[in-house]
């Protein structure tokens, strides 16, 4: 028996300052067409976010096959990660430290290849 999941499927509502959500019917939707063409969604892998000012009063938790889907700050879609603040702040913090990180390496390698390893990356600067 094999075993296949959905993966990387987003879902979004935006839901009126008086309306209620349709995403557990969504949910439920999506569910049902995974199982059509024999694949899976896992409920415990399944993430929920709420954003503006729907998170000061939420509807009621999104449920797939039984399981409470749990709410979260923070998640990373196409390598961007997304707060509920909408602050980008962390995202920008989290490249800067990637990308100085690599520029790092590069120059110790630069460095090494140029013959002046014992000086490493700064013999460059």
């Amino acid at each position: 028996m094999m075993h296949k999941f959905v993966d990387d499927a987003t879902l979004s509502e935006f839901i009126a300052k008086s309306g209620r959500s349709d995403m557990n019917a969504c949910c439920d939707e999506l569910v049902h067409q995974s199982i059509e063409i024999k694949m899976n969604v896992s409920g415990r892998k399944t993430k929920e976010m709420l954003l503006g000012p729907i998170a000061k009063d939420p509807p009621p938790p999104i449920t797939v096959r039984g399981t409470t889907v749990s709410r979260v700050p923070v998640f990373k879609l196409l390598e961007v990660h997304v707060f509920s603040d909408l602050k980008s702040m962390e995202h920008v913090d989290t490249i800067s430290s990637k990308a100085a990180s690599r520029l790092y390496s590069l120059l110790s390698q630069t460095a090494e290849a140029s013959g002046c390893p014992d000086q490493g990356p700064a013999a460059l600067l």
